[in-house]
Order: C-alpha cells, then structure tokens, then sequence
C-alpha cells in the first residue's frame, strides 16, 4: 500500500511506525511544511495508560519516550496564600520537540521517507497514493477542501490563554490562581524535563483587556505575568516564542468535530479530527490513540471503506467521554467566579469534579455535601465488600466447631 501522510506532528509520524511494523513493503512518505526540528509548544503530557498502549504496539519507540520523559503522581493547587496537594494518576510529561525528534528517528529506521518543508496543499498531488492521511493539525487544507462533507464544525471558547514555558521545573501537576483587581487569571504547570515546564495561564476577556495583555508587546506581557505568578514561579522567568507571522500568542481555544472522517481515500487523523480542551491534557494522548486505532483496521481490514469506517466509528465512541469531560472542565474555568470564593477544602474538591456534568447545575456547596455523602456511602460499600468474605469464613468456622452443616444459619435472636 502507498500511503501519503500530510502533517509531521505525533499522530503521522507514529501511524506510519504501526504501518511499517505492520507490512515493511508499505511505501510510506510524511510531508511536514515546517523546517525538521522546529514545532509549536513546549512540553505535553501523557499518562501511564498511553504508555502501556505503546509498549504494546512498539517496545523501541515507547521505552525511548519513556526515557525522556518525567512523571508525577500529584497535584497541586494554590489560591492566593493556600496551598494543596493531593495524590493522582501517574503523569508524563516530555518535549514536544523531543517526542517528535524520537517518532521520527524511529519511522526512519523502518524505512518512512519524511520530508521537511514540504506542503502539500488541497490540491497539491498525491501521487497515487491508496491513502492520504491529513493529519495537518486544526487548520487542515485537505479537510478544509471538502468542509461540507466533513460536517466541520469549529466553536471558539470564551477565554483567552497562552502556552509558555519556565526554568522553574514543577514536581507535580500544578495549578495555581491568582486575583487581580480586572479578576482572575491562573495557570497549569507540568515539567516536561531537566530544566524546563510548560505554563498554560488562562483568564476571561474582561481580565485579558482589563490588564492590558490584549495591548502588551511580548516582552511586557512576561514581565506582567511573572509577577502575578511569582509565587509558583519562584523567581524563574517565562518563555515566550511570538510567531512568526507576527501575531498574538494569545489564544481562545478551538473545539472542533467533523460528522464524518473520511472522504474516499482521505482520512482525518488528531487534531485534524477532533480537538479537546487543554484543561484534560489529552490532545496528544488522543492523537497517538487516532494512530493506533487506524492501523488496526488496515490491519484487519484489507478493503479501505471497510478499514476507514471501522476507525470512524470506534474512535467517535471512544471519544464521547472525554469530549463531554473536557467541554464541563472548559465551562468550569469560564464560570470560575462561581466556584473560587469557596471554603478552599470544597473549592480544590470541585477542581476535581469540573467534568462532572451535573456541577454547572447544582449549587456548588450541595454538590460538595452529594460528592462527600456519596465518597462515604462508597467506602462504606467497598468495606463491605471486604468484610463479607471474612464474616463468611467465620460463620462457617464457626459452624464446622460446632458440628453444623456448613450451610446452617444460627437462628437470629434479638
């Protein structure tokens, strides 16, 4: 099979790992616009489920992502002088840069042809590829080609947030709020090395104007946010990368669906696809996720309708979850006056509970007496779980002593 993908990011680079490890003799080219070594962003995040997925499909590429990457098993959370921190899953963070330098050495040695400042535009050729996968990111030219049939649908989110990086290296995943007199701003942090993490830091439009960032150059604009967020920072300045073009790296995040992922040979993969909030921390997650779940059924699949449709369909039901999770956690940021003046101990509990979808409609502080009767109730059922083998076996040792049948039942009295 001659396969064509249009996008050098995670998702194209790691299907055509799949695809090479698949059948050798595939004839696999990755076009990428951009430069080799030069990417968007800082650091991403991953968890310890991906992981496991990748060890399973390519033991090589996953134990050098692991290699280069660091992890965390708690979060933490500051607002104003309050601090938290908790136990969770177990994190990854690694360079986006890295990760991609490592998927690429790896298709490289199975035999991908990757070519750097190629574009290929909705209409340049193909050459006869039987697939072309766009994996072009949220602006995909293929998918924007045929918009209609895609069913694309891209809904701007109301806040405004910026994607920076820090040589203040955080040991958990942390997240900290900050209050000014145009309201609240706050950020999340995650290292992703040695010497280096991401910042995201996020605020409504009333405070992003109010502060003047929406009139700030790049150098102003840092030095604002540094001193709002000295505390987490410790001191350590932040990095920014103003893009090329000259615009803002300012930003409101863009969801974006398609009703259907695939146009004859065409084929939509990660962001090209789907997006989901930032706020989960999935996007690459879900991208890798895209890669494994197409090569599967090519593998099982041998005519494409049938291949593409099986991957239409199992990623959609596999998204349906986390795109609800991260549309509450998005609605929970952006409605964070409703929750941030709480006791602390119920407002970092509903941190938590932000994709739950029944929050936005029930008053926070009876939601926090549901969710802790509810946690009480199910340790309450957990230790009966424990408890009833063990009273069991005592009923029947006791029974046995006695010289009753092992299914008797003393008479209850009382």
């Amino acid at each position: 099979m001659k396969v064509v993908c249009v996008g050098g990011g995670p998702a194209g680079l790691y299907l055509s790992i799949l695809l090479k490890l698949q059948d050798p003799s595939h004839d696999i080219t990755v076009h990428e616009r951009n430069p080799e070594g030069s990417t968007y962003g800082w650091g991403v995040t991953y968890w310890r489920g991906l992981l496991d997925k990748l060890h399973e499909r390519d033991p090589v590429s996953a134990q050098a992502i692991a290699d280069h990457s660091v992890n965390w098993n708690e979060g933490v959370a500051r607002v104003r002088d309050l601090t938290t921190r908790h136990g969770g899953d177990e994190g990854f963070g690694i360079g986006r840069h890295r990760l991609l330098e490592l998927l690429a050495a790896r298709a490289r040695s199975l035999g991908v042809r990757l070519e750097y400042e190629s574009e290929i535009d909705a209409a340049g050729p193909t050459g006869g590829a039987d697939l072309v996968v766009a994996g072009d990111g949220v602006h995909s030219a293929l998918r924007t080609r045929h918009a209609a049939h895609f069913g694309t649908e891209l809904r701007p989110g109301r806040n405004h947030y910026i994607w920076l990086g820090t040589t203040k290296v955080f040991d958990a995943f942390t997240f900290a709020f900050v209050e000014t007199d145009h309201g609240w701003i706050w950020a999340y942090g995650y290292g992703f090395g040695p010497d280096r993490s991401t910042v995201v830091i996020e605020c409504a439009p009333e405070t992003f104007t109010g502060l003047g960032l929406d009139r700030a150059d790049e150098a102003e604009g840092l030095a604002l946010l540094e001193k709002l967020f000295a505390d987490t920072l410790d001191g350590h300045a932040l990095i920014g990368r103003a893009p090329a073009d000259g615009s803002s790296s300012w930003l409101n995040f863009r969801t974006l669906t398609n009703r259907t992922w695939y146009r004859d040979n065409l084929v939509l993969l990660g962001d090209a696809a789907h997006t989901t909030h930032y706020s989960i921390g999935a996007g690459t997650t879900l991208a890798l996720e895209d890669a494994i779940a197409l090569a599967d059924a090519l593998r099982e699949h041998p005519q494409l309708p049938r291949a593409l449709a099986q991957y239409e369909r199992e990623r959609k039901q596999a998204l349906l979850p986390l795109q609800s999770a991260a549309r509450y956690s998005a609605q929970w940021y952006e409605s964070l006056p409703r929750y941030i003046q709480l006791p602390p101990e119920q407002m970092f509990a509903l941190l938590g509970q932000r994709h739950s979808p029944l929050l936005p409609y029930v008053p926070p502080q009876l939601y926090y007496r549901l969710d802790r009767a509810a946690g009480r109730l199910e340790a309450l059922r957990r230790f009966k779980r424990w408890l009833g083998p063990k009273l069991a076996r005592t009923v029947q040792a006791r029974n046995l002593s006695s010289g009753r049948q092992p299914e008797e039942v003393p008479e209850r009295r009382g």
